[in-house]
């Protein structure tokens, strides 16, 4: 079967968890750094990777990993890594995408041609050809510059992982699908457990917390770019993983889960795509203000993704906002509440010092996941 490597992008600050994931599939770690993950599996992996990780933005095939201080050196040292390895004759390729940090080559448009020129050669020599048609199946591959060190890698997803298929339409500032799974992932939760969203626009977080109590796996409805990849990859792999995708739900599975908001489109939008995920009896919507939150029973969770404020017009609602939510916790008897926000005084008007925070980078905004921590049911007590 073979050993590759694939490099697995992630959100600043939650590098742990998709770490976790990976090795619940059971493939090998290599190295953790910021904002990625590269391990090792199978040809398998392929398939599994794209299919079952929640947390991650994409799977790199990856190809190399240099140093480079100079346009002459990129060139030298980007057309000495094999690529007839990884794309044929006719295939199409391109560098979409290079980031540059702290290198001392910072222009990512010059980084990208030189490249592909670079590879052209390469393959130039090893197909014997002077033109490539590029008729075949697309190779678009990816580049991450990090102090002169160049890691670069074939995107096998296509679309971003966060797009699961089932979010059709979308809200005011929402969540990304793999934000909100990593934050349910950071939090005591599972499927017998009490969880509302009291700002669930387009139902977000209550969809992936569904989607992980029924381990309805997240790209299960959607197809990837390395599907193309038949002539490597047998189609075998593919079916193989979705079967297992398809075997692994739990359909026995009762779950409470609750997504409020104050916007009746949102709520509107939040059904429809709960509906397309499959979860849609599992989670209960309703228009409801975070100030008329109420809940009879104990041992809940709160795990919430309220408004930062980022427009400036609307900072100045953010105190009483804040305010409201803090009173509609301590009403809570016994729950815990986790919620991921930039605004630096949330704690103040909340009334409460966290237990615990962590910074989470929200795409370019700078963000705290606070962890309220409520007691745990007792043992003999069956979980509300």
């Amino acid at each position: 079967m073979g050993r590759y490597e694939f490099v697995a992008p992630c959100h600043f600050g939650l590098e742990a968890v998709l770490k976790a994931e990976i090795t619940k599939l059971g493939y090998e770690i290599v190295k953790v750094e910021d904002g990625k993950v590269t391990f090792a599996g199978d040809e398998g992996a392929f398939a599994r990777a794209n299919i079952f990780l929640r947390t991650a933005e994409r799977i790199l095939w990856k190809i190399g990993e240099f140093t480079a201080e100079s346009f002459e050196e990129l060139f030298e040292k980007t057309a000495a890594l094999p690529w007839e390895e990884y794309i044929p004759a006719d295939g199409r390729f391109w560098v979409t995408k290079a980031t540059s940090v702290k290198s001392k080559l910072f222009s990512t448009s010059d980084i990208q041609s030189i490249m592909k020129k670079a590879i052209v050669e390469r393959l130039k020599q090893k197909y014997r050809i002077n033109w490539f048609p590029e008729t075949g199946n697309e190779y678009p591959i990816r580049v991450s510059v990090i102090k002169d060190t160049f890691l670069l890698g074939i995107d096998t997803s296509g679309e971003s992982l966060h797009k699961r298929g089932y979010r059709k339409l979308v809200g005011k500032a929402p969540i990304s699908e793999t934000l909100a799974a990593a934050l349910i992932s950071l939090t005591p939760w599972n499927e017998n457990r009490i969880l509302v969203d009291p700002f669930c626009g387009s139902g977000t977080i209550p969809i992936e917390a569904a989607m992980i109590g029924r381990n309805i796996a997240p790209g299960a409805k959607r197809t990837f770019r390395a599907e193309t990849y038949k002539e490597r990859l047998s189609e075998n792999l593919w079916k193989a993983a979705r079967e297992e995708a398809e075997d692994g739900i739990r359909r026995d599975v009762t779950m409470a889960i609750q997504g409020y908001d104050i916007d009746r489109e949102a709520i509107s939008i939040a059904r429809q795509n709960a509906a397309a995920a499959g979860v849609a009896d599992d989670i209960h919507m309703q228009v409801r203000a975070v100030k008329e939150l109420r809940h009879p029973k104990k041992y809940g969770f709160l795990i919430t993704n309220p408004p930062y404020g980022e427009r400036l017009e609307d900072r100045k609602d953010l105190p009483e906002l804040y305010g409201q939510i803090g009173e509609a916790f301590r009403g809570l008897d016994s729950w815990s509440m986790f919620l991921i926000t930039s605004y630096e005084d949330a704690e103040k008007y909340l009334g409460r010092k966290a237990d615990r925070n962590r910074k989470i980078y929200n795409g370019m905004i700078k963000t705290y996941f606070y962890q309220f921590l409520g007691p745990k049911p007792p043992k003999n007590k069956p979980e509300a």
